[in-house]
Parts: C-alpha cells; sequence; structure tokens
C-alpha cells in the first residue's frame, strides 16, 4: 500500500504531463521559442554595443558577453520547458547541482579566471611589460584568462596563476618609461667630495643611454671604517636599464683613475710594537 501510494503522485503529475501535450501545446512553445530567441538577440546586439563603447578589454568584454549569452539560452530553456508543461522546480534543483559540483571541482581554475578577469580589466601591466610578481621578473610575453607568461632576463619561460597574480603586489617597471640607475661605490677619505662627485657625473655623461632630463645626482651615502660611499643617481629609459648600467659601472673607475680618485678597500693596519 506504501508503494502505491508514493507511486501514485508521479504516475499521476506523468499523466499529467503527457495529457497536457497536445499540438497546440506544441505551437505555443515554438512561438516562445522563437520570441525568447529574438529577445536574446536583441539584448545581445544591445549589450555588444555598450561593450564596445566602454573601456573595457576587447577579450573581457567578449566574456562577459558569452556568460551573458549562456544565462539567456538558459532562461529560454527554463520557458520553454515550462510552456511544454514540464515541471521547471525538479529541473532547476538538477541544473543547481549540477553547477554546484562544477564549481567545487574546478574552484582553482574559476579562481585563476576571475584575477584574469581582474588583470584584463584593470590593466596593472601590458604585452611587453618588465614586471616583478610572485617572486619572479620578466617580459611580458602572454596574458590568458588563467594565466599570465613571462620571459625571464635568463631565458626562462616562467607562467604564473592568475588567480595568485591578481592577488600579489606587481611592480612595473615599463609603465613610466624610464628608470632610475643606482650604483653605490666607495672612495677614499683623502678624495674631496667635490672631486669624486665630477668624476662620477663625468661617467654618467659618457654613457650615451644615460638621460640628461632627469639630471644625474650624486650624494654622499654613508660614511664606511676606512671609505665614504657615493651614491649615483643616473636616469634612462626603460629598456635602456642594463644597456646604461654596466656601462655607467664601468666608466666611474674609469673617471675615478683618470681623477686620481682611490677606490678604497677593507684593509687592517698592524704596528707592531718593540719591547
Amino acid at each position: 500500500m506504501y508503494l502505491f501510494a508514493a507511486a501514485a503522485p508521479e504516475a499521476e503529475e506523468t499523466k499529467s504531463f503527457f495529457s497536457s501535450f497536445n499540438l497546440s501545446t506544441l505551437i505555443y512553445a515554438l512561438i516562445t521559442l522563437v520570441v525568447c530567441l529574438i529577445v536574446v538577440k536583441i539584448v545581445m546586439t544591445i549589450l555588444r554595443r555598450i561593450l564596445k563603447s566602454s573601456k573595457l578589454d576587447a577579450r573581457v568584454a567578449g566574456y562577459i558577453a558569452t556568460a551573458v549569452k549562456i544565462l539567456l539560452l538558459v532562461v529560454t530553456l527554463l520557458i520553454v520547458a515550462d510552456r511544454l508543461g514540464i515541471p521547471i522546480t525538479s529541473l532547476v534543483a538538477l541544473l543547481s547541482v549540477l553547477s554546484l559540483a562544477v564549481t567545487l571541482a574546478v574552484q582553482t581554475v574559476l579562481s585563476n579566471v576571475a584575477g584574469g578577469l581582474v588583470i584584463l580589466a584593470t590593466h596593472p601591466f601590458a604585452l611587453g611589460d618588465f614586471i616583478s610578481a610572485c617572486g619572479s621578473d620578466g617580459t611580458v610575453q602572454e596574458i590568458h584568462l588563467t594565466h599570465t607568461a613571462l620571459d625571464g632576463p635568463s631565458g626562462q619561460r616562467i607562467v604564473l596563476p592568475n588567480g595568485a597574480l591578481s592577488g600579489e603586489k606587481i611592480i612595473n617597471y615599463t609603465r613610466l618609461g624610464r628608470r632610475r640607475v643606482e650604483i653605490t661605490v666607495s672612495a677614499s677619505y683623502d678624495a674631496a667630495v667635490e672631486d669624486v662627485r665630477r668624476a662620477m657625473l663625468e661617467a654618467a655623461r659618457r654613457c650615451d643611454k644615460v638621460l640628461d632630463d632627469p639630471a644625474p645626482a650624486v650624494m654622499v651615502a654613508s660614511y664606511g671604517e676606512s671609505s665614504v660611499q657615493y651614491l649615483i643617481h643616473a636616469w634612462c629609459k626603460a629598456e635602456d636599464y642594463w644597456g646604461a648600467y654596466f656601462p655607467l659601472t664601468e666608466e666611474i673607475r674609469t673617471c675615478f683613475n683618470e681623477a686620481g680618485v682611490k677606490m678604497t678597500f677593507n684593509h687592517l693596519n698592524v704596528h707592531i710594537l718593540e719591547k
């Protein structure tokens, strides 16, 4: 009796569905489908125009348009199913369970996708920029929805997941168009400050990669046990950083030799006392 009573509502619901399924229902469902598809097309046309006129990245706009279209098609499916007399409550519950299962299964992937959307929308870097992030340095070569690829200075390809990258501090060395070269050197206490400064500025003047504006500057950085530390700031184009750093380092020593400035090193004086 219990089994019969439990099965009766299901059989009654199925019987009710098939009894209401006739030619007129099918026609109304087809008309509803056509109307829904027309509405979807109109909405997508308006949405694409809005996205095209916005400042969003073209890839982000494409992802948004695709997501909205899928959502509208799912709503269309539910509306047509309801028109056919199919109980949509169970269908919605099934779709909810399936979407939850898929979300849990690809949680990491979805995190990277969300990070990729953030990166594409906020533009913290672009292709060709030299950045430092997640403990890696390199030139941005590819920006995908799930990961970003860098080419490191030593010739290695570095792939960073966008989920981690979007939440990390990103240093972009290229965005402003120029970088500051900082080199610290030591000079003897016997050398006059102005002589050292003049020699270091002459070294900067000889480097064609060093910019005249902003002008290079030389400061006394600190006083050591056996030498004075000098710091030079010299600006160059972002892409010329290493082309300015190493030649300037070499020219400083050359100019020191020409000016008679000694670059000291740590040494120990031993005094022998006779009894």
